[in-house]
């Protein structure tokens, strides 16, 4: 029986090559006095309201792993309630390997990062789609997307924890940097008709 909310990832093999390793003391004293949550937080919902994509860990029965990039509009991923996400499945190369691993095995992975702040979060859970619901589609798809949604996805959170920022190159995206580039064309614009004023006149 799981002893912390981390035992979803700290598996009796995980803790086996903790100790091996030496880390298994930090680990278990981070757990013991500040554990993984499962109720998604204020923090939580705020930044996941920002989040224009995210990565999705599937596996199949055999434990074959596959990972997808799911984006769409910021907030496309949308929180149900304070243990449930929901996102809109829209469209797209129709290989329904997620679906098909779902079909088998419903436990999901999903990672969200965010390289401005060089946030990372892990989410733990189990999920299931629905088809065919419009009241639920209507409620989740974002109306302005052009893109055809086909099915709903539902996720209920097992665990969730935020990485250190170690080894996260910011990165950002044309939306973040426009500003400052309009400002700089705009200061540089300024300077060079300086520049053209302050030239001699023959």
């Amino acid at each position: 029986m799981s002893q912390y909310i981390s035992d979803v990832a700290f598996t009796p093999a995980v803790k086996k090559q903790q100790e091996d390793k030496g880390s298994r003391a930090t680990y278990e004293r981070m757990a013991s006095q500040r554990d993984w949550q499962q109720k998604i937080s204020k923090e939580l919902r705020e930044f996941i309201a920002q989040m224009d994509s995210f990565y999705l860990a599937t596996s199949n029965a055999d434990g074959q792993p596959y990972i997808q990039h799911r984006g769409g509009p910021a907030g496309f991923l949308k929180v149900l309630d304070e243990e449930t996400l929901v996102f809109a499945d829209y469209s797209g190369n129709r290989q329904f390997i997620s679906l098909g691993n779902l079909s088998e095995n419903d436990k999901v992975h999903l990672f969200l990062m965010d390289y401005p702040s060089r946030t990372r979060i892990k989410i733990w859970g189990t999920a299931r789609f629905v088809e065919g619901d419009e009241a639920l589609t209507q409620q989740v798809m974002d109306a302005d997307y052009r893109a055809r949604p086909e099915r709903v996805f539902l996720i209920k959170i097992t665990a969730w924890d935020v990485n250190c920022p170690q080894h996260i190159a910011p990165r950002y995206t044309v939306e973040q940097i426009e500003p400052q580039l309009e400002k700089l064309k705009s200061q540089i614009k300024d300077l060079e008709e300086k520049l053209e004023n302050c030239e001699p006149k023959e």
